[in-house]
């Protein structure tokens, strides 16, 4: 599988030089450096699809790029954000998998597209969110409680799991 290099494609690479920057400065407390990546990351994500329609050249192996560096990129920062705000271990860990069963059962590797569901397309905006909230609230000096962004994490956590089960009982059914 050779990935075109277009200029959407490049934007969602982007996300994965960001994604061990922005985790190292996180890690070190550098919350204005981290925001600034972080903002970086936010609209490369937006801007990637936008522009492979415009210049018509969506395809399914663009999409699996972009959602496979947004999961990196999301899951390397909820690490990192383990280690300074607490987030659960077990958040990064089902992202991890939910979006495996996400490929998998999209059958994206064959070249199909990926099949989104409303929750899955929630909690991916989510898994932006969360992060968002613990750097911008530091760089931003906004003292919240650690224990605001476990419980949101604990959420998600539900969510996904939710989101997973769904998928499953979909495909056993089928």
């Amino acid at each position: 599988m050779k990935i075109p290099l277009t200029l959407a494609n490049s934007l969602s690479l982007l996300r994965l030089i960001i994604a061990p920057l922005a985790a190292w400065v996180t890690i070190s407390g550098l919350w204005f450096t981290a925001s600034f990546l972080l903002l970086i990351a936010i609209f490369s994500d937006l801007l990637d699809g936008q522009i492979a329609r415009k210049k018509g050249q969506e395809s399914s192996l663009g999409g699996l790029l972009d959602h496979s560096c947004d999961a990196i990129l999301v899951v390397v920062l909820l690490f990192a954000l383990n280690k300074t705000h607490g987030i659960p271990l077990l958040l990064p860990i089902l992202i991890i998998g939910s979006f495996l069963q996400y490929v998998l059962d999209s059958k994206a590797l064959y070249g199909h597209k990926l099949r989104t569901s409303f929750l899955g397309r929630s909690n991916g905006v989510a898994y932006y969110v969360l992060p968002s909230l613990c750097i911008f609230s530091e760089a931003l000096e906004i003292n919240q409680p650690d224990k605001f962004f476990i419980i949101c994490a604990w959420i998600l956590i539900a969510s996904t799991l939710t989101s997973m089960s769904e998928r499953l009982w979909t495909l056993l059914t089928k």
